[in-house]
């Protein structure tokens, strides 16, 4: 196993060569035979250990034991403890979510404290058939059964190329000590019951059934990347972008094949998951919405848009000084001029005697009102949004400039007339974004 175990390392996870890493080291026998071959083939790492103090002196002893085969080896070893059932109470979740929670937030903590790009894990292949097995359990699309990821940005495991009967061996071959933690014995959880009840007759079934395994998993991993590649090419051909987002024709979008797979994979990245409720949207009433962590999608007339959730700002801004430049929430340069000179609509001429400050600059509300520069007469901003065909998105971008409660412009599309330049003038001020 050493052998193969390096030629894995050299080929597949180079950079466990070149730098410093951290192992995860439970004190287990899978945990200690990986420990055992990075130090033989000469790898710079450092151990980490959680201890969750769930099974009171084994759980210390555990601990002792990784602490103790640090110090054999002479590596540097982080540990600590987790009140792991008070965590389970506060944020109500089961012992496995806690457990795993609290070693990953405090693994990703000594990472970022200690500048130590990668973490190594011992998960095994029999790790990745129970894993299988469990996602095939519940119900999964193609992600749930291309099992345990080999490499992410963060996490590598090396041993998913194993067996547990090989780490086994290899324990025995080396006279490795390891702790036993009793509770992997018991089968009242799933993956357990998984590892001692069902893999052990579908390996009777077929000998090779393990490597059978592994070659459908290589199998459904291409796959899964060439289903990749076509929702991305699909993705840039239907999400159309925007100044609010993405715009997604709901008319192009039924005409996909397999509409149900297709929604759930175009918006899974966006958090959306459930794809009934995405179908849903696409007959639902104009304004409707759905909402995930970090998006939003919303029904407009003929369309979808998205648009990724924005952190909650400051509502209204004043500027004070007549001649004062501002920054937020846009930057517009505000100056006296003799005339009017260039035009468009990114730049406002209006009657300075008209106006008065503070001026303010916000976003719409019900009710709001303008006399449009070059029409007779006035418009609800509303009838204006539906007319310019803004999207909800739009109309929740867009800023105004307002004299007390007067609309002065809708920034960066339309002036109001009761502002504008005439004979009678005096002084001009001049608004342009920048």
């Amino acid at each position: 196993m050493q052998e193969p175990f390096k030629s894995h390392i050299q080929d597949n996870f180079p950079e466990l060569k070149n730098k410093h890493f951290l192992v995860a080291c439970s004190g287990g026998i899978d945990s200690a035979v990986l420990v055992h071959l990075c130090k033989t083939i000469g790898l710079d790492f450092s151990l980490a250990h959680c201890n969750f103090k769930l099974r009171g002196a084994e759980s210390d002893a555990d601990e002792a034991f990784v602490v103790s085969l640090a110090s054999e080896l002479k590596i540097p070893v982080y540990h600590t403890s987790f009140d792991t059932k008070e965590y389970m109470k506060a944020h109500k979740v089961s012992l496995q979510i806690a457990a795993r929670e609290l070693r990953y937030d405090w693994f990703s903590e000594l990472q970022a404290k200690h500048q130590i790009a990668t973490l190594v894990t011992a998960h095994h292949a029999d790790d990745n058939v129970e894993t299988f097995l469990i996602n095939l359990s519940r119900g999964t699309g193609i992600d749930g059964l291309t099992g345990i990821p080999e490499k992410t940005a963060t996490i590598a495991r090396p041993l998913l190329l194993f067996s547990r009967e090989q780490i086994l061996d290899y324990a025995h071959r080396f006279n490795i000590s390891w702790r036993e933690d009793k509770s992997n014995q018991e089968t009242k959880y799933v993956r357990n019951k998984i590892r001692h009840k069902i893999v052990p007759h579908l390996k009777e079934l077929h000998p090779s059934f393990l490597n059978n395994f592994l070659q459908s998993q290589q199998y459904l991993a291409e796959t899964a990347n060439l289903l990749d590649q076509y929702i991305q090419e699909l993705r840039m051909a239907l999400f159309k972008e925007d100044d609010a987002g993405f715009m997604v024709s709901i008319a192009a979008l039924k005409k996909q094949k397999t509409l149900e797979s297709l929604v759930y994979h175009l918006f899974k990245p966006f958090g959306f998951t459930d794809a009934s409720a995405i179908l849903d949207l696409l007959s639902a009433m104009s304004g409707k919405e759905l909402h995930s962590v970090s998006h939003r999608l919303l029904k407009d007339r003929d369309d979808l848009y998205l648009k990724a959730v924005q952190p909650s700002s400051k509502d209204i801004f004043e500027i004070k000084d007549p001649c004062n430049s501002v920054r937020e929430p846009l930057s517009i340069t505000i100056e006296e001029v003799s005339a009017i000179t260039t035009t468009g609509t990114d730049t406002l001429y209006v009657d300075k005697d008209h106006l008065k400050f503070p001026l303010t600059v916000r976003k719409y509300k019900t009710g709001d009102y303008f006399y449009p520069f070059g029409m007779k007469g006035v418009k609800k901003l509303s009838k204006y949004f539906k007319d310019e065909k803004y999207s909800q998105f739009q109309k929740e971008q867009q800023w105004l400039l307002c004299s007390e409660d007067a609309i002065v412009w809708v920034i960066g599309k339309r002036a109001d007339n009761r502002f504008k330049v005439s004979k009678k003038t005096h002084t001009i001020l001049k608004f342009s974004l920048a």
